[in-house]
């Protein structure tokens, strides 16, 4: 098998695993079986392998399952979010553009009237605004690397309807366009903290509900 070939072929792999765990067609805990998606998807076993290890360097993976975050795997990831996007707002209240101001602006609009997909997307784009504002390419590489895992809990706070979550991102970008960074910080901390409790508190939950059901 040539190079090309090859490279499609985990691309089309990691794609195929990665949407199927986002999707929830994967549940969390699923041991994902190399030589079943590998018939699946007509390919051989390496570039599945290969598509494996990414997902796991990605944070969606841990030793072939898919992964199923215990209370401290959500507070580590969201502590290195609230360290480096806080850094982020902060630094936006100064350097922000009018132009990146205004797209701010129209994800809140979208996510206050838009269909539930709308408002992922617009989530999505709300943080990673703020993010690469930050011209930090170390930053951004491991915001950009965490995208997949952020994924799922960016999911937990949109479709469960996370109360004030869009009145939070007007706070920040209000604090952005005022350029006060202290306040766009200490916003943005106190934003992903919600969502960090609010995932803790689903997660309890559901342990609840399981434990009551054995």
């Amino acid at each position: 098998m040539t190079k090309k070939p090859q490279k499609l072929a985990y691309i089309k792999s990691y794609e195929y695993i990665r949407d199927k765990i986002l999707n929830g067609d994967l549940p969390r805990g699923t041991k994902l079986i190399e030589e079943r998606i590998a018939e699946e998807l007509g390919v051989s076993r390496t570039p599945v392998r290969e598509a494996i290890r990414k997902l796991e360097q990605e944070g969606l993976i841990f030793q072939k399952r898919v992964v199923n975050p215990t209370d401290i795997d959500l507070r580590n990831i969201f502590q290195v979010r609230i360290l480096l996007e806080g850094f982020a707002a902060r630094y936006s209240a100064t350097y922000m553009s009018e132009e990146n101001l205004e797209e701010l602006r129209k994800c809140i609009i979208i996510a206050r009237t838009g269909t539930t997909e709308e408002i992922m997307k617009a989530n999505e784009k709300f943080h990673n605004i703020i993010v690469h504002t930050s011209n930090n390419p170390f930053m951004i590489d491991i915001i950009d690397r965490m995208q997949s895992i952020i994924y799922l809990f960016r999911k937990t706070v949109v479709y469960h309807k996370r109360p004030f979550l869009i009145d939070e991102h007007q706070q920040i970008y209000e604090a952005i366009r005022d350029h006060d960074g202290d306040e766009a910080e200490r916003l943005m901390k106190e934003h992903l903290q919600a969502d960090l409790d609010f995932c803790l508190h689903l997660l309890n939950q559901n342990k609840k509900i399981q434990n009551a059901s054995t």
